[in-house]
This record gives C-alpha cells, structure tokens and sequence, in this order.
C-alpha cells in the first residue's frame, strides 16, 4: 500500500494526556448563547439538519413522523424543548437522527417515543447527540431542574463509552455491521464531538455543572480525540495531504462510507479539520505540521475556470429522490478556485463515482441522481487559505508555505 496515516510519536501521545490547558481555543464558544447575557432560548441552528430531514423524508422506519402543517415550539419556550429533547433520548444516553427537537407533539406521538427507549439506533449523524447534550445543558442553566443536568450527563457517558480506543468515534452505537463503524469526520460528526469537548474543558460557564470525574474523563476523552486527528492525516507516497471522510477503525487507513464514497482524499471534511487545529492556542509541532501541510495540499489541488451550473431538467423519480434539475461543469475564466471533493489515492486525480461504486474522472460521467443529489465540488478549503495569513503570523511567522 503506497499511502499511509501519519504516525503521531510517543512524545506527543503523553502530552495530549496531559491537562489540557496550553490547548486553550480561540474559536466561538459551542455555546447557545454568551455567558455574559442572560439565557432567552435554545438556538434551532445546530437542529437544522436533523430537522430538515424529518421533515423531508418522512422515514417509514422513524417512530413519529410528522404531520401536515406540524406546529413548533418557539426558541424561548426552552422547557418545553428540552422537554422534548429528554423524550427522544435513548435508554443508552443517546439520541437518534432525524427529528425535530422543537416539534410539539401529541399524546400519542409522546407516548410511542418513550415505548421506543430501548430502540438503540444512537448516533452522531447529521449532528445528533452533541447537539443535544449543548442544549439541555443551556436549558440547566436557564432552569436549573435537576433532570435536564442527569440526562446531559448520561449524554455525556454515552460519549465517553461510544470512543473507541484510538481516540475516534463511529457514526453509530452500538456498532453496526456496516461502513458506520468507521472512524467518521464526514458531516462533522467527529468535529462537532470535539467542540462540544472543547467547551467543557475550557469551562464555558453552561458546563459548571460537571463533576470532577466527568471533567477528568472528558479531558482525556478529548486528548485521544486530537490524537486521532493527527495519526489519520493521509501521507500518500511520502507527501502529508489531507484526510479522508472515513476511517477503519483499526488500521486507521481511509475507508469506504456509501457505495458511492470510496476512499481518498476528501477536501470538505479535511477543511473543518484544519480549522479546528488552526483555532487551538499555542500549537505544539506536530499540531503545525499538520496544518502547514494540509495547507500546502489545499493550494496544490486548487482547479481553476471551473464553474458548477445548476440546470432544470425533466422530473425525474427514482427510489432516492425526485430530481428536477442537472448539474453541469462550464468554463469559465472568472471562476474563483474550487476543488472537488474527492481526490484520488496516490494519483491526487479528482475522483467521482456512481452508486455501483465504480469510480470516474468527470461529473458528466456520473448517472444524474447523483449528479444532481450530492455535492461534489467544494469552496471550503478557501476558508483555510483565507485565515491562514493570520494563523501563520501568530504561530509561525516565518514559516510561510504559501509563498
């Protein structure tokens, strides 16, 4: 095999143990709202993917769905909320994907939650779980009931039990027998964990309720965590890159998710990664490194007078999705750079793929459901390469890659 994670050395693995606060970040709080202002609401914003798809999909296999015109709970009406929020947790500590925290519902959609509790389909996907703990923990601190604060921690437990020992996380647990095993970075999964971490031990005032242990478990929690960021940066034939959406839980190489996910370098997921490390105070070297290299992959693997045109197109219905419009690749001279999500392993090619997994070179050759039904270009590396003057001044003024 011709590419490989980088290893993290023995030194570095005992000081990420260690306490954690010349880790100190700089990034806006995972906070709902500033400590300084008295607490109004719980912040719909970080539920905006599980709500979308609650209402989007209707998922037979969902234990409520909603119902024609279902009325919602307003942000400042945070009981009731985290009300909700309690109704959907698991009897595990966490919470399934794909609900609308904020939906009021009826007796008897209540009533098919809480007969549901021992149904453990807990996971991390389009921001479940950490989201949820954020929240009942800003509710505990604008009502301070006793049961919102247990059923944070026990949100919190599930965190910690759910890590594997690499320092990674699944998408999914209990494990399932399929790609959610996977060390996962894709739809910040990994990173929203570590946010949410990164409160907690740097002492956001919503989080003064945690004990000692928790505190103490949770930190190491987050050390591992960093850890693996590090190992799983792919260097592909001797030259650092960047990192893959998803990751082998035990060899840590990059994996296939989805049929048409395959292994490679994935510019999305890698660009939330390189902002995460970039907001941590006083990086050590290898955190730097990392940082620096990813950098020099973004500006490498920058396409240029590229532009994605949306355009209708006749309905189309198949199994996933109604589709009624294309996706086409035009050139055009005034295009800012853009990059493609993938690229592959080893030949640093930009990499697509169709539902039969069988991987192509151009967007025109993959089938239109998903074509049009995925996103396939990307503009995220550009905010690393936008904050990175300032990043590289602060750290390592003069250690510019970029010139």
């Amino acid at each position: 095999m011709r590419f490989s994670v980088i290893n993290t050395p023995r030194t570095l693995k005992f000081a990420l143990l260690a306490p954690v606060l010349f880790m100190g970040m700089l990034r806006p709080s995972f906070a709902q709202q500033s400590s300084k202002e008295q607490i109004t609401k719980i912040d719909p914003v970080p539920f905006d993917d599980d709500t979308h798809h609650w209402y989007g999909i209707a998922d037979k296999g969902n234990v409520i769905n909603p119902r024609p015109g279902h009325p919602r709970y307003q942000p400042t009406e945070i009981a009731k909320i985290a009300d909700n929020i309690l109704l959907y947790q698991k009897n595990n500590g966490g919470w399934p994907k794909n609900y609308d925290m904020f939906a009021i519902l009826s007796e008897d959609q209540k009533d098919s939650l809480i007969a549901s509790k021992n149904v453990l389909n807990t996971t991390y996907d389009n921001g479940s779980t950490y989201t949820q703990i954020a929240a009942l923990a800003t509710a505990y601190k604008a009502i301070p009931d006793e049961k919102y604060k247990k059923s944070a921690l026990r949100g919190l437990d599930f965190v910690l039990e759910s890590q594997y020992g690499n320092g990674g996380w699944p998408q999914y647990y209990p494990l399932e027998d399929n790609y959610s095993r996977c060390i996962t970075y894709n739809d910040g999964a990994f990173i929203g964990i570590m946010n949410l971490l990164s409160d907690i031990i740097h002492r956001e005032p919503q989080y003064d309720f945690i004990d000692n242990k928790h505190f103490n478990k949770l930190t190491a929690a987050y050390n591992k965590g960093l850890d693996c960021i590090l190992k799983t940066q792919i260097n592909d034939d001797g030259k650092p890159t960047a990192w893959c959406q998803q990751y082998n839980e035990k060899t840590l190489q990059p994996a296939w998710a989805r049929k048409f996910e395959p292994p490679s370098i994935c510019n999305g997921e890698s660009s939330e990664l390189v902002l995460f490390l970039m907001n941590i105070d006083h990086p050590n070297k290898q955190i730097i490194d990392a940082i620096q290299n990813a950098v020099i992959w973004f500006q490498d693997s920058r396409i240029y007078h590229t532009r994605v045109k949306v355009i209708p197109a006749p309905r189309m219905v198949t199994p996933f999705r109604v589709s009624t419009t294309d996706r086409v690749v035009v050139d055009d001279p005034t295009a800012p750079p853009i990059w493609t999500r993938y690229y592959e392993l080893k030949t640093h090619k930009p990499l697509f793929c169709n539902r039969d997994s069988k991987v192509v070179y151009s967007l025109a050759e993959v089938l239109r459901e998903r074509r049009d039904g995925y996103g396939w270009y990307t503009y995220a590396p550009q905010r690393v390469l936008d904050h990175y003057k300032a990043w590289q001044q602060k750290w390592v003024s003069d250690q510019n890659v970029l010139k």
